[in-house]
């Protein structure tokens, strides 16, 4: 940790370093104090370690700190929903480890973090607190059962044996090494050539000044690609070639050889090269899971998963359960650790059609109008450039709005209900009916005119509610009812079809 916290920090101490190197005009006086910002970071980091001490007391964790002030951070082991084991590069090179616990509180470092474990004590942390949160909750829920008993903590040992029991490990896939190709076809790695180079960009804007390049020196640059514009277009060219190549290589890096296993009533997916990282989730808040795809993998026939888990903090990055592998694997896997979806998905009304391809038409048909007759009006070449742009992309309008419109659905069949929306990213939610916490039904100005309704369900867990946008009025209160109908009775029962009774 000597080592690793300097380095952390070199980034954030580069700009005032070789700042302190230009005013003091590169002389003994200036290397001196340079020197002495480096020996700091290695003396901060040297104290950040010795006042850092972490224990396991009785049925709690302990993370003490005392670096200015003495804090300690105390967890109960029955409140830890996951711990995750991260190992960074600089980390692996030194043996070491990132442990970070999540709470279900939130997603941030203050839940519980230990930086700079080693790998064998990370991997016997993380099994120790799992086994010892289960064991304690188990415990909790059999004193609350008992009849006005008192919850009392059992004795360490007493834990120690009820949580010695270990599940045998089950893997339910090892995400074959070929399947990496599918990886460029979700499109969140395919601009990662362009990222790239503007990062470049930018980086020489902000170091241009401290080398003694400033605007003028850019000014020049972009004058002279300007007399030389098909160096540009080759540029461009060349990092459009680039892009699948990239954006596999980038996929490949952070989903290499994934895995995702049973272990304990957990559900743990271990992936990275680079950076490898093992996130466990608790199976029992579980409450569905969310199967996500974009156009160039419904061409491939296939999809990423993601699980909808309560009280996940981060849950884009460790709620994910599958990266981009045949839907056929991703439907047999999810039925297989979560529970299956047994039912098709109803079709919204045909004014949701309408309202589709309006919104990926029109707006696009108002802008060739506007450059059409700007163009009429000042006889410039750019606005009808413009304006067949704006045509071309009114025409492609058309088959994305219906793909939204088929992309459309809702179903329930008597345990989990789904619903499912998007072109460019379609994403089907599936849904435990006992994770729904209520109904919201709404209707825009443009709805109320078109009759349809948007209905979300509720729910705890994942991104707190599921939407099933322009459903027709029997939709909108036949489907709550359907799902939960205890709540819903009073409310319809004189008069189901009629949303305004609710």
């Amino acid at each position: 940790m000597l080592l690793i916290d300097p380095v952390r920090m070199l980034p954030n101490l580069l700009v005032p370093l070789v700042g302190v190197l230009f005013v003091g005009g590169f002389s003994s006086r200036s290397y001196v104090w340079a020197a002495v910002g480096v020996v700091g970071t290695v003396v901060f980091a040297l104290i950040r370690w010795a006042t850092l001490t972490y224990e396991i007391v009785g049925d709690r964790l302990e993370i003490t700190r005392s670096l200015v002030s003495r804090s300690v951070r105390t967890i109960p082991l029955e409140r830890i929903r996951g711990v995750d084991v991260s190992i960074p590069p600089l980390h692996r090179l030194l043996g070491l480890a990132v442990l970070k616990i999540d709470t279900g509180a939130s997603g941030g470092e203050e839940e519980g973090k230990l930086d700079g474990i080693t790998l064998e004590e990370a991997e016997r942390l993380k099994a120790a607190l799992l086994r010892r949160a289960t064991a304690a909750r188990i415990e909790a829920a059999a004193g609350a059962a008992a009849a006005g008993a008192p919850h009392e903590t059992a004795h360490p040992e007493a834990v120690e044996a009820a949580g010695a029991h270990v599940t045998a490990e089950r893997t339910i896939i090892s995400v074959p090494r070929r399947w990496l190709l599918y990886g460029p076809l979700s499109g969140a790695y395919l601009f990662t050539p362009f990222a790239l180079a503007g990062g470049a960009i930018g980086l020489a804007f902000q170091w241009g000044d401290q080398f003694g390049l400033g605007r003028e020196a850019a000014w020049t640059v972009g004058e002279w690609l300007w007399d030389h514009p098909y160096l540009v277009l080759v540029a461009v060219l060349l990092l459009v070639l680039a892009m699948p190549f990239v954006g596999a290589v980038m996929y490949a890096v952070f989903h290499w050889n994934f895995r995702l296993k049973e272990r304990d009533g957990y559900l743990v997916a271990e992936r990275g090269l680079i950076n490898r990282r093992s996130v466990s989730l608790e199976s029992r808040r579980v409450r569905g899971y969310e199967i996500v795809d974009a156009p160039a993998e419904r061409w491939a026939g296939v999809v990423r998963v993601w699980a909808i888990v309560t009280g996940l903090g981060d849950s884009s990055t460790r709620g994910q359960l599958l990266p981009d592998v045949p839907r056929a694997v991703a439907l047999q896997i999810t039925a297989d650790a979560i529970g299956p979806f047994r039912a098709e998905l109803r079709p919204h009304p045909p004014v949701a059609r309408r309202r589709r391809l309006f919104r990926a038409v029109f707006p696009w048909l108002a802008l060739f109008a506007v450059a059409a007759l700007s163009g009429l009006a000042t006889r410039t070449p750019p606005w009808w450039i413009l304006a067949v742009l704006a045509l071309l992309l009114a025409g492609l309008g058309v088959p994305l709005g219906a793909d939204r419109y088929r992309s459309l659905g809702h179903g329930y069949d008597g345990v989990r209900l789904s619903v499912r929306s998007g072109s460019l990213r379609r994403a089907q939610a599936v849904v435990e009916r006992r994770a729904v916490v209520g109904w919201r039904l709404r209707q825009t100005w443009f709805q109320r005119r078109a009759g349809v309704y948007t209905l979300t369900a509720g729910v705890g867990a994942g991104q707190g509610g599921y939407t099933a946008i322009d459903v027709s009025p029997g939709q909108a209160t036949g489907f709550p009812a359907e799902v939960t109908p205890d709540w819903l009775a009073p409310f319809v029962e004189d008069a189901p079809t009629q949303p305004r009774s609710l």
